[in-house]
């Protein structure tokens, strides 16, 4: 195909007006032109592309208007994960969205005074600095100050301690994890800093070989993420060509793999997986694999029946449906924005209906393999609604000492770390799993699953 010809194919209805510009001889103007016509036939297929369907701008907007009214809440986390999502999003409240700066810098960025006055502050781990600049750079702070270059400085100093770890210490694995890992890379990336190469060359052994697994099974998010920080390595042109080669299969592997994690549903892994997996379509150019619209089409259900109520996932899902991805901070500038979301906004109400009983009971056990016995079995009552840490509370209280559970704070609500004083000793991979009887891994936390009447909830302490 002639040049003359690609850029046919790229503006068609320019070419028609004058097709002789297509004909270098008599002999194959026929053909060539009939090949042309064959090609501007296919373009005009309708295409169906990872877009919102018409209708939905509403729910969109209720969404981000309730991660807006998170941000407000002096009672909720500071979580950078919103603040990155309400910068990417079309509309916003610029006054609301700097307060909330605001509030993070204090935390992420404490004055000297501050800080002798407070104590000496806990550093914020791998993934919470890494939403942190993510978050500068979506609201285009400058980097080059002595505080800008020290905190590039501290992730970069976070990521090779988790590359040692994973070179001598850790069996293969991060301090932290390999979702928080990638996140650190992508940050960075997205800062335009040149990342260690040994530092890229852990995360794409990883991918290798197949270490973005969680209870044994693939981690969607945790491969989704990594997908993203290889999209943005690739893009960087910062490393020689042998590197950006390896980054390249690599991006081709993860996204092969997240199409073939989409289930029949529209889900890639889970729903709540499912946002990062859509933002790394985007991210690569995939939206016009037919996985991806139908993913969309899962994620809105789930929206309009009120499925979606942590705001970690929630932060991960507006991009999406503003047809962006976290790559997409690279190029923002914050200039000429929408100053036009207001928190009076009314909004539908989700299709969700509870019915049953008001006061329902689910049975909780608790399992210490490779132990046969049950360390705790007993039905407790709570109330219809009532989430899993709400149960976990009234067992606590119904007979002192014989149950008792211990959680830590984390961006995406509470984590169950302890339970009958059972805890994971430092290095040892082993968590709390939330099992719906006999053995359905639950897909939310907590603070987030609402069991049914007559349920059974398995606690059991497994590795990962």
């Amino acid at each position: 195909m002639t040049t003359t010809e690609k850029q046919c194919l790229g503006q068609p209805l320019f070419c028609l007006r004058d097709l002789s510009v297509l004909q270098p001889s008599n002999q194959d103007m026929e053909p060539r032109m009939l090949q042309l016509l064959l090609g501007l036939h296919v373009l005009a297929l309708p295409v169906q592309l990872c877009e919102i369907p018409r209708g939905n701008s509403a729910l969109i907007k209720c969404l981000n208007m309730e991660l807006l009214r998170l941000s407000q809440d002096l009672s909720e986390e500071l979580n950078p994960s919103v603040y990155v999502a309400l910068r990417l999003s079309a509309d916003h409240s610029l006054e609301k969205e700097a307060q909330y700066l605001q509030r993070l810098k204090n935390v992420f960025q404490p004055s000297a005074s501050s800080s002798v006055a407070g104590g000496q502050q806990k550093q914020p781990n791998t993934g919470r600095l890494a939403l942190y600049l993510l978050g500068l750079r979506a609201a285009c702070q400058d980097m080059e100050t002595l505080l800008g270059r020290q905190l590039v400085t501290r992730l970069k100093y976070q990521l090779h301690k988790e590359k040692e770890q994973i070179a001598f210490k850790g069996n293969g694995r991060p301090i932290t994890s390999y979702y928080q890992y990638s996140l650190g890379v992508l940050a960075l990336c997205v800062h335009g800093k040149k990342i260690d190469t040994h530092v890229i060359q852990k995360l794409l052994n990883a991918e290798k070989h197949n270490k973005f697994t969680h209870g044994g099974k693939l981690s969607v998010d945790t491969k989704a993420m990594a997908g993203l920080a290889f999209a943005c390595l690739k893009q960087a042109n910062l490393y020689e060509p042998r590197l950006v080669a390896a980054i390249s299969l690599a991006v081709q592997r993860v996204t092969d793999r997240i199409l073939q994690a989409q289930t029949t549903k529209g889900t890639f892994g889970n729903i709540f997986s499912s946002p990062l997996a859509v933002q790394l379509l985007i991210a690569t150019g995939m939206s016009k694999k037919p996985e991806c619209p139908k993913g969309m089409d899962a994620l809105l259900g789930s929206l309009e029946q009120g499925h979606f109520q942590n705001p970690m996932i929630m932060s991960q899902l507006l991009p999406v449906l503003d047809g962006k991805s976290y790559l997409d901070i690279t190029t923002m500038e914050c200039r000429a924005e929408r100053d036009t979301l207001e928190l009076d906004t009314k909004c539908p109400e989700s299709r969700t209906v509870i019915l049953g009983p008001e006061i329902i009971t689910v049975q909780l056990a608790v399992v210490h393999p490779p132990s046969p016995e049950t360390l705790y079995n007993h039905s407790i009552q709570v109330s219809s609604g009532s989430f899993l840490q709400d149960v976990l509370r009234t067992a606590a209280e119904q007979g002192p000492g014989q149950f008792t559970f211990e959680t830590q704070n984390t961006l995406h609500g509470p984590l169950l770390t302890a339970v009958m004083g059972v805890k994971a000793s430092n290095g040892e991979r082993r968590y709390w799993q939330l099992l719906q009887a006999p053995d359905t891994s639950l897909q939310k936390g907590i603070s987030d699953y609402q069991p049914q009447d007559r349920e059974s909830i398995i606690l059991k302490f497994n590795p990962w």
